[in-house]
């Protein structure tokens, strides 16, 4: 089975406090509204920090600043396996627009079961829960 590496951004209101953070409902393919953490693949020679903030550039014209690592989720899609690497991150510059996504929300920790996750996000979602 084919491996897709890829990284997803926790983009939380406040590195310090983590009260909100925000999720991305997929403008395309398959999974098309469901949501997700933003992020995408990393490209040949690309370290995953790297590719976080070129992937956040593009599809949310926002520069991000990456902070701790959270975990890597490995998750078995019926045509792919997903390894994805998640870190903690924080906006340094710009407004969080929408250039993929067709809708975005910042969540609360109340809030995390009121979208219809990604199956891989699923476990990332469960363990920000303890961290926030």
């Amino acid at each position: 089975m084919k491996t897709i590496r890829v990284v997803a951004a926790v983009i939380c209101d406040s590195l310090q406090d983590k009260k909100r953070i925000f999720a991305t409902a997929r403008g395309y393919g398959q999974f098309k509204g469901q949501w997700e953490f933003p992020g995408g693949k990393i490209e040949p020679g690309e370290i995953p920090q790297h590719a976080l903030v070129r992937e956040i550039q593009e599809e949310l014209n926002t520069k991000i600043k990456v902070d701790d690592f959270i975990q890597t989720v490995e998750y078995d899609y019926p045509d792919f396996h997903l390894s994805m690497d998640c870190f903690w991150c924080e906006i340094i510059e710009g407004d969080l627009i929408l250039l993929e996504a067709q809708d975005a929300r910042w969540l609360t920790k109340g809030e995390l079961d009121s979208v219809n996750w990604l199956p891989a996000d699923m476990e990332l979602v469960d363990r920000i829960r303890t961290l926030m």
